[in-house]
């Protein structure tokens, strides 16, 4: 029998049904992703019963082609690896529900991850992670700068105190007559318009590291609507421009901010926001300028959405650490890093 040598690793946190097979060193073997957009689209946004009822459908399957695509066994694996959370309660529980069953029948050690480590370490496929350095998470539900001193261990250090980043584009998306979800369409009219509202960059000038996108939000719906009160047509493509500038203003200063007071040697930007080009782009000129000596790391775009592999990387770490979970594992909807 050959020596075990990878991780099945399960992510269901939100509208995606994820496995993957990660090998001990880190290679990313196999990545399923079953995508639930188009159940959720008619909706304007995610229905967490509606998800659930699609993870059970799926988790299965996934799990299946996963280890078909990898070439693996049973015989193969070290241990299953688990989103714990933070995400839909009743999501993440299909998820853990399917890892126990699957790792006590088998006899294997059981790895609860933190979904937001996760995107984290998606950074790891493309580089080594090299310490201390600074992750900007933003996601429909977190913007946050985290700031880890070594492997697993996670400092937030500023954080939303209202919208996360990712939310204020879902509902800027729906104001504008966009299709769940609306962060690309929205990236892509950024590109052809320029920034003309000029919205507010909250908080752009105070001494913290601390976001807030609540009232850029409704700036912009308060822009539309007083237009269509009076009969007015805005311009579509500089409405997006000036949202995503202010949107990339504020999380590109916050995140410089962020590296001057935290001496770091790279800088990782997370979640499903950080496939954005306007993002990356900002970021990527503002770093070379003032921080040349960071280096700055992007998953590629099929690593920035949620995505088991993520969670696989991660529980490389805390396997090594030995931090197991017990058959008590139960889903925790609010976990912090």
């Amino acid at each position: 029998m050959e020596d075990k040598k990878y991780i099945l690793a399960i992510e269901s946190s939100c509208d995606e049904t994820s496995v993957a097979v990660v090998s001990l060193e880190n290679d990313l073997v196999s990545n399923v992703v079953a995508s639930q957009i188009l159940s959720h689209k008619r909706f304007g946004g995610v229905v967490p019963e509606v998800a659930s009822r699609h993870h059970v459908e799926q988790i299965i399957s996934c799990m299946e082609e996963a280890m078909t695509a990898a070439s693996v066994t049973v015989e193969d694996l070290e241990a299953v690896a688990v989103t714990e959370g933070p995400g839909l309660v009743g999501a993440l529980l299909i998820g853990i529900s399917a890892a126990k069953a699957f790792a006590w029948a088998n006899e294997l050690p059981l790895i609860p991850v933190n979904h937001m480590a996760g995107h984290i370490y998606a950074a790891s496929y493309v580089k080594p992670l090299e310490f201390p350095l600074m992750a900007l998470l933003v996601s429909g539900g977190h913007t946050e700068l985290v700031y880890m001193p070594e492997h697993g261990e996670y400092k937030i250090i500023g954080e939303t105190r209202d919208d996360a980043a990712g939310e204020a584009y879902d509902k800027v998306g729906r104001v504008l007559g966009l299709e769940y979800p609306s962060g690309k369409e929205i990236d892509e009219l950024a590109h052809q318009g320029n920034d003309t509202f000029n919205f507010p960059r909250a908080m752009i000038k105070e001494d913290n590291l601390d976001f807030s996108f609540s009232g850029l939000k409704s700036a912009f719906i308060n822009t539309v609507h007083n237009a269509e009160q009076k009969n007015e047509t805005l311009d579509r493509l500089d409405l997006a421009a000036s949202f995503q500038a202010s949107v990339v203003e504020v999380l590109t200063k916050k995140t410089l901010d962020a590296c001057g007071e935290y001496p770091v040697k790279q800088l990782v930007v997370a979640g499903g926001v950080a496939a954005n080009k306007g993002l990356r782009q900002g970021l990527t000129d503002a770093f070379t300028t003032s921080f040349p000596n960071v280096e700055l790391i992007i998953p590629p775009l099929n690593l920035c959405g949620d995505n088991a592999g993520m969670i696989g990387a991660a529980a490389l770490v805390e396997y090594k650490k030995n931090h197991l979970a017990g058959w008590d594992l139960n889903g925790n909807p609010g976990l912090s890093l």
